[in-house]
């Protein structure tokens, strides 16, 4: 399973719910976009020290997905088919859904328009 930014974020303020997702999930992962915006997320935030003791404590457990040749295929590809049906997302989403089909992993997140994306699963908590 793949963490999108608000399902990490809802993970490290203790959410039982996405605790519980995780469970099924042998090694979850989290795109090197998501690292980035929890990164930015922590810079700004005024629990900055509790956020980045969390992250020191808990990002080892999660497999860290990188960005390649074939994420960028899939990214191209993603951003193609939702233009001819009209339904832009945000770029690092896009990057989010293309690591999601490359590896053929589902989503967590509360972000529904990442349904929009044929060939990704999404779930919430």
């Amino acid at each position: 399973m793949i963490l999108d930014t608000n399902a990490l974020s809802a993970f490290a303020e203790g959410s039982t719910e996405v605790a519980a997702a995780l469970q099924s999930s042998v090694q979850p992962a989290i795109p090197v976009v998501v690292l980035a915006e929890y990164l930015y997320g922590i810079a700004h935030s005024t629990r900055r020290r509790i956020y980045e003791t969390w992250l020191d404590r808990y990002l080892s457990t999660f497999r860290v997905l990188e960005i390649s040749m074939e994420t960028a295929t899939e990214y191209a590809a993603i951003r193609s088919e939702l233009k001819q049906v009209g339904r832009p997302i945000p770029a690092n989403d896009v990057w989010i859904a293309a690591l999601c089909r490359q590896y053929e992993l589902p989503l967590l997140s509360r972000d529904g328009h990442f349904d929009y994306v044929r060939h990704l699963r999404r779930t919430e908590w």
